[in-house]
């Protein structure tokens, strides 16, 4: 008997431990960045695929900018051409322009007039307004267009933040659309659009999301202090924020792109897929930009390039059939949460066997998974870590209790969970001694190359000791940035250092965290000159060649001496590149495998292709610019501007290419690959007839 008090003594004090523990992550939500990540799992494996068939979104896209462009109209759009769009769509339920038009036209008064016409005969158009919390002063004409949209019946909340301006749509456009919201909308957890807002305060006026206005403005949402129903349903808010429940497939939506209804409008059918007024008849169109380098990007849950249109279109479908996710009351999450605790303390604590404790251990979470799975399919969320870290903290509690108290297979219980630990490289190392005997075997590796321009003249007006702690310094940061993106610094040689990604681990994201590793290094470069620069020190520039492809990777040399390397036409094909940054005079040049690779989330400039010395196959290289997120609109221009040109050149149109580059120097002076092409351009106007390979760009040097 005192030994079964004890033992139920040990299971509540245990079980009370293990609770404890798990409550303290709970509480102030440390682990959601983790929830967050099942969230996203659960969204791309047990979301529907489609959406309603009734709503359509209307695709701005690169198709349809390239047929008006072949037309002699060019982006941006005169309003007008939007004129036939909502023609078109004038029997639609709604019609939602997921673009600001908050500067009057290019094209004058006249456009913005037929826009408004446009409009105002559709009568079913919705347009977004931008609010912001710049302290600046509001209009009393911009407040009464916002105050149109205004909601009845909110009470102010701490989840429904105040802000302070708006930029709305010029005022010709406002007097006769349908309704209007805001489309300011930041992020939740990982920069991730898993849930929305729905309503807004600005000033004292509370106003809507441009989705949910149409709710409201038809009478369909109703709102009681900070409780908002659709019909009879009541919709489910955290913060303040709808939880969306977005679409698994890769084409959720109907799509239609923009070129297409402008062809219908006049008169030519498409035979395969014929698109009428009809069509649109009682259904919400949603019209937003798609095309590359437009792209209002909002990455969600299952993808990290989605954007704003499929977010809003999303939340239509949600809130017109009921199906957003509906969070499980945080008192049930913490009744599972102590129930797992209890079970898996009791039976640990009664169960001395480690085959059966890891097999209740793994039912358990099995069962747990899957009642989570089972719920989020059915539109109900139960957030899934905190149960499954209450059953690890539980089972790693009770049993160390247990093995600690009987002293036995210690090791065993430290091995088995050391598989829930994430690895590293140097865990993978440890875990498959074989990488490192002499030898290797076949990967598919990005290579990276960066070497300090002019080192050498830099390094003759230093003394010998400055000029180490200088590379020192500068080869320092770089190192750090590799690492940080998760690469393997390879070797330095002299003022280059040699990197690379995929080996001895490969993941999915290697070639996109070598692009963001090249892009950090200008970056690091520039911190590393304000450095010198209080030294008195010459700043340093960086060039860097980026390569993706297969290399043998492996430890290579003798018995007594041997590195970890990588070897093949990857690597010096990487290298060439970046010497190849001194015939174009640019900073970072990637060739068209890594790039393949990035899931377009990087702006680069096409530079052709090239052969390179010692090799007979050409290669297509590009200068990478920035990340797509953070383009400067100058670098965006100035890039435009010279694919134009390279168009006119592939076309042979050499004498139409240097006038366009011409114009483009004299906005740009220096640009090293305009200077190339104009230079080229003049060689090749002088050269008919052209060679059958004329295009391809051969390297005469290493």
């Amino acid at each position: 008997m005192a030994e079964k008090n004890k033992r139920l003594k040990n299971i509540v004090i245990f079980t009370a431990i293990s609770f404890a523990l798990s409550l303290a992550l709970y509480i102030p939500s440390l682990l959601f960045p983790f929830e967050n990540k099942i969230f996203d799992l659960f969204s791309r494996h047990l979301n529907p695929p489609r959406a309603s068939d009734t709503i359509i979104i209307v695709e701005v896209d690169q198709q349809s900018i390239d047929a008006l462009s072949k037309e002699g109209v060019n982006w941006p759009w005169p309003r007008q051409i939007y004129v036939p769009i909502l023609d078109y769509l004038s029997q639609a339920k709604a019609v939602f322009i997921d673009i600001l038009f908050t500067e009057p036209s290019f094209y004058g008064q006249e456009d913005d007039l037929s826009f408004a016409k446009a409009i105002k005969d559709a009568a079913n158009v919705y347009l977004p307004f931008f609010l912001s919390r710049n302290p600046k002063e509001v209009s009393p004409q911009d407040m009464a267009f916002v105050s149109r949209s205004a909601v009845n019946g909110a009470s102010p909340s701490p989840a429904r933040l105040t802000y302070q301006s708006v930029t709305t749509p010029i005022e010709v456009l406002r007097e006769h659309v349908k309704g209007s919201g805001n489309v300011a909308v930041n992020p939740d957890g990982g920069d991730v659009y898993r849930s929305i807002p729905l309503l807004f305060i600005l000033k004292d006026v509370t106003v809507p999301n441009l989705t949910f206005s149409y709710f409201t403005g038809q009478g369909i949402a109703k709102v009681n202090g900070e409780r908002v129903r659709i019909d009879d349903t009541e919709v489910p808010l955290t913060n303040g924020r709808v939880t969306l429940r977005y679409f698994r497939g890769k084409d959720p939506f109907q799509t239609i792109s923009a070129g297409e209804i402008i062809a219908a409008y006049n008169g030519k059918v498409n035979p395969s897929r014929p698109i009428t007024r009809e069509y649109f008849k009682g259904k919400t169109v949603f019209i937003g930009l798609t095309a590359a380098g437009l792209l209002d990007l909002k990455p969600t849950p299952i993808s990290s390039v989605s954007t704003g249109v499929h977010v809003n279109a999303t939340m239509f479908d949600n809130l017109s059939n009921k199906t957003f996710m509906k969070p499980v009351s945080s008192i049930a999450a913490i009744l599972l949460m102590f129930a797992i605790a209890l079970v898996i303390v009791s039976f640990v604590l009664t169960h001395h066997s480690i085959l059966r404790n890891l097999g209740v251990f793994v039912a358990i979470f099995c069962l747990v998974l899957g009642l989570c799975a089972f719920l989020f399919a059915k539109t109900y969320y139960l957030p899934s870590i905190y149960p499954m870290v209450t059953l690890v903290i539980s089972f790693i509690v009770s049993a160390s209790f247990s093995l600690a108290s009987e002293g036995r297979q210690r090791r065993f219980i430290r091995r088995t969970f050391s598989q829930y630990v994430d690895r590293t490289i140097v865990d993978y190392v440890l875990q498959n001694p074989d990488i490192i005997k002499p030898g290797g075997k076949k990967s598919w590796v990005t290579v990276l190359f960066a070497d300090i321009a002019g080192f050498t003249t830099i390094s003759e007006k230093n003394t010998p000791e400055d000029t180490a702690k200088m590379l020192h310094t500068a080869l320092d940061s770089l190192t750090e940035v590799v690492i940080d993106e998760q690469g393997v610094v390879d070797k330095y040689i002299g003022d280059c250092i040699m990197a690379f990604w995929g080996a001895p681990l490969h993941t999915k994201h290697d070639e996109i965290n070598a692009c963001r590793a090249a892009l950090r290094f200008i970056t690091s470069i520039e911190e590393v000159n304000g450095i010198f620069r209080s030294q008195g020190v010459e700043p340093i520039a960086i060039r860097v060649g980026l390569h993706t492809g297969d290399a043998i990777a492996g430890n290579m040399g003798s018995v007594r001496l041997f590195d970890y390397t990588v070897i093949g036409d990857t690597v010096n094909l990487a290298s060439r590149l970046e010497s190849v940054n001194k015939v174009f005079n640019t900073k970072v040049i990637i060739s068209e495998k890594t790039l393949e690779k990035t899931e377009e989330l990087f702006f680069t400039r096409d530079l052709g292709p090239i052969e390179v010395k010692g090799k007979s196959e050409p290669a297509r290289i590009y200068e990478l610019v920035s990340e797509i997120g953070s383009v400067d609109p100058s670098a965006r221009r100035k890039v435009g501007l010279f694919h134009e040109a390279l168009t006119l050149y592939r076309a042979e149109r050499f004498e139409d290419a240097i006038r366009q580059l011409d114009a483009l120097l004299e906005e740009y002076p220096g640009d090293g690959p305009s200077l190339f092409y104009r230079k080229r351009c003049e060689a090749l106007a002088s050269s008919f007839p052209l060679t059958k390979k004329w295009d391809i760009i051969k390297m005469t040097e290493k």
